[in-house]
């Protein structure tokens, strides 16, 4: 009877084994359903206010960002170190000053700033997507991060693939990983670093190993996730002789409804 039971146990086990992984999308799905949620976030971004903190080299600087009529604007909170009082109530008058111009733009001059701004965070989404297009992904296993559960995918360059603008070229000579939530798709992590210099068209460069980025997203309200971390180091050659190395850290935080 033990042994029954000990066979009935194993049975009932292996059972649940194969359900669960029945029941666990392929990869394709886990990857599209991610950019569904990514471009749902995207289009959410200007409906909110944050905090912006950049570390640029030596320097590093806290901002805060605020959706007026239609674009951003960055009012500075500290360089290095907090403002004064003093320094503070001129930064306020600036961003004061900025509201009454903005206001009294024309209808062109209004649909001109925030077609610019919209260009860039074309430029910037058009980046993102191609993620999710310039490389083939893999399951390499799940991780618990919080109260969240993962899938961890590697990404390896598509053989084939074909860059639509100059940032997005890079990808041609990278890896990485996306790290995605199981219950909502978010990104939760996207690293990826260069594996083989990459020549950009159209500029004398060529992007070396040792440039990297990553990023990170939490949720900020309801159902909506933005980034609130990215991180930048970057090695290239000017000419092919000229050496360029950066690096760049940011933060995004105290994420708040912007006023309509």
């Amino acid at each position: 009877m033990a042994g029954l039971r000990g066979s009935l146990c194993a049975c009932s086990l292996l059972v649940a084994v194969i359900c669960s992984g029945q029941n666990q999308p392929d990869v394709k799905t886990i990857v599209e359903r991610s950019v569904a949620a990514n471009d749902k976030d995207f289009a959410a971004e200007p409906r909110f206010n944050f905090k912006e903190k950049d570390h640029v080299g030596q320097t590093t600087k806290i901002f805060q960002v605020t959706m007026i009529d239609g674009s951003p604007y960055q009012r500075l909170l500290a360089n290095g170190e907090p403002l004064s009082p003093a320094q503070a109530a001129l930064e306020l008058k600036k961003e004061e000053k900025a509201a009454a111009e903005r206001r009294a733009q024309t209808p062109e001059q209004r649909n001109k700033r925030i077609a610019n701004y919209a260009k860039q965070r074309k430029s910037d989404h058009i980046m993102m997507s191609q993620l999710s297009k310039g490389f083939d992904f893999k399951i390499t296993g799940t991780q618990k991060v919080g109260d969240r559960t993962v899938w961890i995918l590697a990404a390896t360059p598509k053989p084939g693939y074909r860059p639509p603008n100059m940032e997005s070229q890079v990808l041609r000579g990278m890896q990485g990983e996306m790290w995605i939530d199981q219950q909502t798709y978010e990104w939760v992590k996207v690293t990826a670093e260069v594996i083989r210099p990459v020549s950009i068209e159209g500029l004398l460069a060529q992007v070396e190993p040792g440039t990297r980025f990553e990023i990170e997203k939490t949720p900020v309200t309801g159902d909506i996730w933005q980034i609130s971390h990215f991180s930048m180091q970057s090695r290239a050659k000017v000419f092919h002789l000229i050496k360029r190395n950066s690096a760049e850290e940011d933060w995004y935080y105290d994420f708040e409804p912007a006023s309509k």
